[in-house]
């Protein structure tokens, strides 16, 4: 979920849809107020039979709502209406079929998004116009090392505050992929992983001073946290906090 334009925006899975609900100045949630379909499937059966929301996150400008679906491989472009919540479909960009996309993440710039794909592990790089609001997609990378045969399915990404580094977490796999960038921010090159502290990585966080990683491991029940070396982008384990189920970490 996320805030946009004076309502609060949120990403249904199940159905595949994106709801607006407005938020009065006192911070409380009114009803439903749009709710917007999206359309489509993938070759992959049994995850893409048809469309599945699966985040939903303003630009850096705050003019565009992107919404990320795994069902349709494909990130659509949106306006919410903040007199009355309509989310109005500006475009929407075709991914690799059968990548799955999962989450996206904006380079500090603003000039690129890195889309990761959960069916397949890659991170896709697009080019960001957020004048036209057009996302492109201009290469693809893998975030896990060749020889990897384990089943591992790519859950969060998140880019460095000084935009040197991406980070993506694999469920399986374990891990946290290290990805060093150009100073483009178009060329993501991978250069290691590290043990996740746990198991079934759901979700990566960034501290806001960008200095501690934290991974919040489902299925081991705990939340690891990892200190940054500013230099290569190499997480080194500090230490974990039991969380049964741990499923996010947010910063307030």
């Amino acid at each position: 979920l996320t805030l946009a334009a004076g309502h609060l925006v949120t990403a249904n899975y199940g159905s595949g849809s994106v709801s607006v609900l407005p938020v009065a100045g006192d911070g409380t949630v009114g009803p439903v107020a749009a709710v917007l379909a999206h359309e489509g499937g993938g070759p992959v059966a049994d995850r893409q039979e048809g469309p599945h929301a699966h985040q939903v996150l303003p630009d850096p400008t705050g003019a565009w709502v992107l919404s990320v679906d795994l069902g349709t491989d494909s990130v659509r472009v949106c306006a919410v209406d903040p007199a009355t919540g309509e989310l109005r479909t500006h475009g929407e960009t075709a991914l690799r079929p059968g990548t799955g996309p999962r989450h996206l993440a904006f380079h500090p710039s603003g000039r690129h998004a890195y889309v990761l794909n959960e069916l397949e592990p890659t991170l896709t790089v697009c080019r960001w116009d957020a004048a036209a609001g057009v996302l492109e997609p201009v290469g693809e990378v893998p975030v896990l090392p060749e020889g990897v045969t384990v089943e591992s399915y790519a859950s969060e990404v998140v880019v460095a505050h000084d935009g040197r580094f991406v980070w993506a977490a694999n469920r399986g796999h374990d891990s946290i992929s290290v990805l060093a960038l150009d100073a483009t921010g178009e060329h993501p090159s991978l250069v290691t992983t590290v043990g996740c502290g746990g198991h079934w990585p759901r979700d990566l966080a960034l501290d806001p001073a960008g200095r501690r990683l934290y991974a919040a491991n489902e299925r081991s029940g705990n939340v690891a946290w990892f200190t940054v070396d500013p230099a290569t982008g190499v997480p080194a384990h500090g230490g974990t906090l039991d969380a049964p189920a741990a499923s996010c970490v947010v910063f307030g």
